[in-house]
């Protein structure tokens, strides 16, 4: 791990950041569980890739490539059938390997063509769907990311879907970026941001900022007495492909990161919190408390966000060639991994041992 400095100075931000593809030899979350049900296929695109999505009859989820490979036809346009996953344009049936295994006009006993779609290694965890876009023998060499506080009683956690019409570089450097605390100055957010340490891996960009907050926002969870000015630690940990943000004592906020294409991002969130009230009273209020929070807290700092990601990525497409200032060591730090991973992964398209260091 490498200690890096925390001053701030300008540096210029070298473009290709926002052409660079990802590394998909990591396990990337694409769906809500409740969202994909049973006898239903859903579609989902990682990086342009496009992949089907159902559950079998012992209701394992399976991933596939949306694609039928005798004509070609979306195969979300077709049906679940048992096991398999049907086209709708001709009635091909195919396996959670991507195998033919039936044709409906097929003489029977007679062997069938050799046709099959590529299939992707998935899991189910956390209340979310997992596929790994990548090398299906590298897919046991990473793990999806440990969430310690979805089985603790204690925390209160609030599901978060984002969208945003950007590169995913522009939407991991808003997670990373503390400092534009002022955006969200109306709504009662954090200011007086201090970078205090800034560590780097060849995975992980870690940074820890000091942040102050006062109001009734920071009274109601619990930070500070009315009026008063509570000073936090908040850590970001960018664990590439995903971040954790934790605000000592109070809350976790893990954010899946899905890259979709040039220009399109989502975004899976659990936001946990520790609130001031007991465990029994967490359990009664859970249910009906999840979208007030949802509305009322987090969706109004995600809006203003995304307005901004947006923008970014306009001027960017109206200039490519521009170039911009950038101060935050860490934001540079995060730029750097995101294109280290694509070199990395580029790489071992020639070379697939270097994937085992």
């Amino acid at each position: 791990m490498l200690e890096l400095a925390t001053t701030l100075q300008g540096q210029t931000i070298q473009n290709r950041v926002r052409e660079v593809g990802i590394n998909p030899n990591h396990w990337y979350a694409v769906a809500w569980s409740h969202n994909l049900k049973p006898q239903k296929i859903f579609s989902i695109r990682i990086w342009n890739q496009f992949i089907a999505l159902y559950r079998d009859s012992k209701n394992q989820v399976q991933a596939v490539e949306n694609v039928c490979p005798h004509k070609g036809v979306a195969m979300d346009k077709g049906k679940v059938q048992g096991d398999a996953i049907v086209c709708g344009y001709h009635g091909w049936e195919f396996n959670g390997q991507g195998e033919c295994v039936g044709i409906p006009y097929w003489n029977e006993g007679q062997k069938l063509p050799c046709a099959k779609m590529r299939s992707y290694p998935v899991q189910e965890k956390y209340g979310l769907i997992w596929v790994f876009p990548g090398d299906r023998a590298f897919a046991e060499l990473t793990s999806i990311p440990d969430i310690p506080e979805y089985d603790d009683s204690q925390c209160f956690m609030v599901p978060i879907s984002g969208e945003f019409n950007a590169h995913f570089s522009i939407c991991n450097e808003n997670t990373m970026d503390v400092f534009h605390g002022y955006l969200h100055q109306n709504l009662q957010g954090w200011f007086d941001p201090v970078l205090l340490k800034l560590r780097e891996t060849e995975h992980s960009v870690t940074a820890e900022y000091q942040v102050s907050y006062k109001g009734i926002l920071t009274k109601l969870l619990g930070l500070s007495e009315s009026g008063a000015v509570t000073t936090k630690t908040i850590s970001i940990d960018y664990q590439y492909p995903n971040y954790v943000n934790k605000l000592e004592g109070t809350s976790a906020l893990y954010l899946m990161r899905l890259p979709i294409s040039e220009t399109e991002s989502r975004s899976f969130a659990m936001l946990f919190l520790r609130l001031p009230i007991p465990t029994w009273l967490i359990n009664a209020v859970r249910r009906p408390l999840q979208p007030v929070i949802l509305h009322l807290l987090f969706l109004p700092f995600l809006h203003q966000d995304i307005e901004m990601i947006e923008s970014e990525q306009k001027n960017y497409l109206k200039n490519p060639q521009r170039r911009y200032v950038e101060v935050n060591p860490a934001i540079i730090a995060v730029q750097r991994l995101i294109v280290k991973q694509f070199d990395r992964y580029q790489q071992t398209l020639q070379h697939p041992e270097m994937i085992h260091r």
